[in-house]
């Protein structure tokens, strides 16, 4: 009630002023223009004698201007205010996120600018020069001219590639600054930003520079964790005694205090229980933090209000990510989800019955962990302990250990891309393939052998003289780990998971996947351990066949036909412009590289196609299927293992199309 008497206070003195400017305007073009004097003029409030001198128009002005940014601000507090729960202090914590993200997204867009103007420098004094000598060319009386003028031009190109070179130097220094208070920011509201957070280091859409991932490489498992004592306990103790009329000292024989890993909504612990047999097995315990529900709720919100204004493309996302996300604060439903991933993958032979991914000699690509569904709680899950490493870890220690991470040889990890335009890799050199790998380390392994020969021979001669050391035997776990086949293996496990059961991860971050020991399962074909399924998307019969579909025909690159299948979908856009169609289609479901994107980092490129043709829906199991393949694609890139994910998951969708008798496409063969 308040805002609207103000504003109709103001509304008045506002058109006045512009009243007031217009005349002032009029009469100066007057004389120029030939025009005739302008004549006194009334407005219902009364008329206007003369032109308000121009000290008074601008200090009016001014005051207008003012208080319409008041007026606009208070507006924006009191809709956020309403948007937000203020009892858990979620008006507090989305003012805090506004304060800190909007001054940054500016100086981002202020940068991109600035690129795009010196950009476009260069190109037209490279073009200027280019025509200079070419209308010269032939023409010796030119002689003088033209080399005056082409050096005008090269001194332009120079200063506009000096100005460029100033801009990428720009964006290094931006992304170290906002990295670290993006870090701080995050780990100050906790809540669904460590999740964002998570998101970035995650690389997804190969949208984030390597000091971004690195900064926030913390949040996926090495957030602050809280005090055992005076938190965790204190829950797992209410939770069992409120939920199960048990004591936790009845349930575990001993409960580590020291956490293993914390991050966006608990933490996790080790411990140890007995089984059925009476037998003591270690076991992992996550530990839901009670305030997260609501946190999260609020956060999102704030998320959203802000695309609303900045990236309303990304609005549906997140709208379908809060949706998802309602389901991951309950522990019981997520017991019962992992306990049916596991079945399916265990059924379809991907998936190893065995916890430590022994069974079958190592052939299974992945092992599920079994929970404990009768020890869970809505705030305390008790699932089977993994021996395994985070795989970030696992591939960052064999890159040290072996030295390589600049993206040469069959060394090739994360760390060589070459950035700017916002973080987007310039230029894209993709790592070695599987059987490339194979053969660098089937190398090693012989010359590994033969060391091996040579020391236990040794060491059965001259070695069992008195003071002669004996030399050490080298393991296969000091071979280089398979990169290639490694990511090879996480999109087929999740193209099972996606088109073959219907019932997938949509969170498949580095920080929820395990490199199993590697003695065991494979020294350099480790086992993949697979450990969080609190957001796991079901989808019909029908949108798998879709999606089998949709895959054959991005591989086949059919245009006419992916354009057809999007159509089915539901996808749809403004003015459903079939190239448009195809390269969102490419996007959200196959490749995030610099050849789709023409060189552009891909938040221009979404807001070119936005442009172009915007999108007025998007299927919701679509959205699910579209972040699993991004966060598959952004580790991918981090390996320098780009993947095209329709080329990965044809074999797959081909067999689930042959095994349901549908012929695609007409007329073609199945493989």
């Amino acid at each position: 009630k308040n805002i609207s008497t103000r504003i109709a206070a103001v509304r008045r003195p506002i058109e006045m002023i512009f009243v007031r400017s217009a005349a002032k305007t009029a009469i100066r073009l007057a004389p120029r223009q030939n025009l005739p004097p302008l004549r006194p003029f009334s407005i219902p409030s009364g008329p206007v004698h003369a032109p308000v001198p121009a000290a008074v128009a601008a200090k009016r002005t001014a005051q207008a201007a003012a208080t319409a940014a008041l007026l606009v601000s208070s507006g924006a507090v009191c809709y956020v205010y309403s948007q937000v729960s203020v009892d858990d202090g979620g008006f507090g914590r989305t003012i805090f996120f506004y304060s800190e993200a909007i001054p940054r997204y500016v100086r981002y867009r202020y940068q991109m600018h600035c690129e795009k103007k010196a950009e476009i420098d260069v190109a037209s004094a490279e073009e200027a020069i280019a025509r200079l000598r070419s209308d010269g060319a032939g023409h010796d009386s030119a002689d003088r001219w033209l080399s005056e003028r082409l050096e005008g031009a090269e001194q332009k190109l120079a200063r506009a590639r000096k100005q460029l070179e100033e801009v990428d130097r720009g964006w290094s220094a931006l992304h170290r600054e906002t990295s670290v208070v993006g870090l701080k920011t995050i780990l100050a509201l906790r809540g669904f930003y460590i999740k964002a957070g998570q998101y970035a280091a995650a690389n997804i859409g190969n949208a984030f520079p390597r000091i971004w991932q690195d900064t926030l490489s913390v949040l996926q498992d090495g957030v602050p964790a809280k005090d055992y004592e005076t938190v965790v306990r204190k829950i797992v103790e209410r939770e069992y005694a409120e939920q199960l009329g048990r004591s936790a000292d009845d349930v575990f024989v001993s409960f580590d205090p020291e956490p293993i890993g914390a991050a966006s909504i608990g933490q996790v612990h080790r411990a140890k229980v007995r089984d059925e047999d009476g037998k003591i097995v270690p076991v992992v315990v996550k530990v839901m933090y009670p305030e997260v529900e609501g946190l999260f709720r609020g956060d999102v919100r704030t998320l959203k209000m802000f695309c609303q204004v900045a990236q309303p493309v990304h609005v549906a996302g997140l709208e379908e990510t809060e949706k998802q996300f309602m389901t991951e604060f309950d522990y019981t439903r997520e017991a019962a989800q992992l306990a049916a991933v596991r079945d399916n993958l265990v059924r379809g032979g991907i998936a190893s019955e065995e916890n430590d991914g022994r069974a079958g000699g190592g052939k299974y690509l992945c092992v599920v962990p079994r929970p404990y569904s009768d020890l869970c709680t809505k705030r305390v899950l008790v699932m089977e302990e993994l021996a395994g490493v985070k795989l970030v870890d696992g591939l960052r220690a064999d890159a040290a250990r072996h030295h390589y991470g600049a993206g040469d040889g069959a060394g090739a990890t994360a760390g060589g891309e070459a950035t700017g335009g916002g973080g987007a890799a310039k230029t894209e050199r993709p790592g070695p393939n599987a059987e490339m790998y194979d053969r660098y380390i089937a190398a090693l392994d012989a010359k590994r052998r033969a060391k091996n020969f040579y020391r236990v021979l040794f060491n059965w001669t001259a070695g069992m003289l008195p003071g002669v050391p004996r030399m050490d035997v080298v393991g296969v776990s000091a071979l280089p780990l398979n990169h290639a086949r490694i990511v090879d293996d996480l999109f087929h496990v999740h193209g099972h998971e996606v088109l073959v059961d219907g019932y997938f991860n949509g969170d498949p971050h580095p920080g929820n996947i395990l490199l199993m020991d590697q003695e065991k399962g494979g020294a350099t074909h480790p086992t993949l351990g697979l450990i969080d399924y609190g957001q796991v998307k079901s989808i019909s019969k029908k949108d798998r066949i879709l999606l089998c579909k949709l895959y054959i025909a991005l591989d086949d690159d059919n245009r006419d036909e992916i354009s057809r299948l999007m159509d089915e979908s539901g996808f749809r856009t403004k003015y459903s412009k079939e190239d448009i169609m195809y390269k969102y289609c490419k996007l959200y479901l196959d490749q995030d590289n610099m050849a789709l994107f023409g060189g552009k980092h891909m938040q221009v490129f979404i807001e070119e196609l936005e442009k172009a043709d915007p999108v007025e829906n998007i299927p919701r199991d679509l959205i699910m299927v579209h972040r699993t393949t991004l966060l598959l694609r952004g580790l991918a890139h981090a390996l320098n293992q780009s993947r095209s994910v329709a080329r990965a998951w044809r074999p797959i969708a081909e067999k689930v199309l042959k095994g349901e008798g549908i012929e695609y496409p007409k007329g073609r063969e199945m493989k």
